[in-house]
């Protein structure tokens, strides 16, 4: 399966409505096509889409966004959605729109999900539930051109949530009929949860490629998880074996790098054999540049990611825009009266501009932190005297 497009209506926090799109938007020449995934016709999907943003601007906020619907599609209950923060400020009277464009088999398909906050008036326990919900389906051949892609008004409606079936639960999708039809989902590797914890999150054995290339001077590194007990057995070179029984005593002798490094690249090898999504906020963390533009070249390499993975992270690095040829697979997030995301090819036509250059130079608007914040901390840190005590700094 094949998400081609998320829009969310009246999600808490954003300002207006979310639209991300997984297909192209611009034209597509020729040379472009070998870094692309054809899905059909003349549709392709973007292999890396980045969400770059100054401090604050809700790039975090978005990928929990991406990530709500991804579980969603894959039929997992609402409330045991690790991201369904995002929807804790929805008031019981308020409604969430959610519509995924999703291809699967010669087919298109658009779902719309309703979701409210239900409180329980005896203690006042709160649940998202499933309010309304429709699936539509039609044929690839009905798709003459981009813009109609999306366009279901003359399309007859496949499945539609009855409240009177008690046989669903009011917070599961009715996707769930349609994975079961197809036998299919969308393979999702999230690595949200790990953005501030740093640890090894994957275990097994580790191609020495992989290693070499984070730190030479590792040996070898392996975990055997057959066991009650991790055996974690790790060597560098000239040195003796070094053996752990738990993944946490790992950080003492690798660097938060290395160990990111383990975790990302390993996610993405996943992902890379299922076709999936990998999800990673703040990419350039605990990596050096060569580290980050590696990862985003694999992604769009088709020697390397040869059935259609794509990566969805966010990032401050504005020089990891630059391997972008594309201006449609990144998004500026910005966060003024609600966090929106603005598609970099409806602000920035031309490709050929450094896009790097575009967003520190604030050309793009709101990318670069506010001149009068900045005088204003300059001022206080070139004037503000301060003197240590038992308790601190005064």
């Amino acid at each position: 399966m094949r998400l081609l497009k998320i829009s969310i209506q009246n999600m808490p926090r954003f300002k207006g409505n979310i639209d991300i799109d997984f297909i192209t938007k611009q034209r597509v020449a020729e040379d472009d096509k070998e870094k692309l995934f054809h899905v059909f016709s003349n549709i392709y999907t973007n292999q890396a889409i980045s969400f770059i943003g100054i401090n604050a601007s809700g790039k975090t906020t978005i990928l929990k966004a991406v990530s709500f619907v991804f579980n969603l599609l894959n039929n997992e209950a609402l409330n045991n959605i690790k991201s369904k923060e995002i929807l804790n400020d929805l008031s019981e009277e308020e409604n969430v729109k959610i519509f995924s464009f999703f291809y699967n088999e010669n087919c298109i398909y658009k779902l719309e999900t309703v979701i409210t906050k239900k409180i329980n008036t005896v203690d006042n326990g709160e649940k998202l539930v499933i309010t309304d919900e429709r699936l539509w389906e039609k044929d690839v051949h009905k798709v003459k051109t981009k813009k109609s892609l999306f366009d279901f008004k003359n399309v007859d409606i496949k499945i539609e949530r009855n409240q009177k079936e008690q046989f669903l639960l009011d917070d599961v999708s009715i996707m769930i009929a349609i994975n079961k039809e197809k036998q299919s989902n969308f393979p999702l590797r999230d690595m949200l949860m790990w953005t501030n914890h740093n640890m090894l999150n994957i275990l097994g054995r580790f191609p020495r490629e992989l290693l070499t290339f984070l730190d030479p001077s590792i040996e070898y590194f392996k975990c055997n998880i057959e066991k009650k007990q991790t055996d974690i057995r790790l060597k560098f070179y000239e040195s003796e074996e070094i053996i752990l029984n738990r993944p946490s005593e790992i950080e003492k002798y690798l660097s938060s790098g290395t160990i990111k490094g383990i975790n990302v690249f390993m996610n993405a090898l996943l992902c890379f054999v299922d076709g999936g999504y990998l999800i990673v906020d703040e990419l350039e963390n605990h990596f050096n540049e060569e580290i980050v533009t590696t990862l985003v070249r694999f992604f769009m390499n088709p020697n390397v990611n040869k059935n259609g993975a794509t990566l969805i992270y966010s990032t401050h690095y504005s020089e990891l825009l630059d391997e972008f040829e594309r201006n449609d697979c990144i998004y500026i997030v910005r966060n003024r009266g609600g966090i929106y995301a603005e598609n970099l090819s409806i602000i920035l036509k031309r490709n050929d501009i450094k896009k790097s250059e575009a967003y520190e130079s604030g050309y793009l608007e709101g990318t670069v932190p506010v001149y009068d914040s900045y005088l204003a901390l300059k001022k206080i840190l070139s004037s503000v005297k301060i003197r240590e005590n038992e308790n601190g700094w005064i």
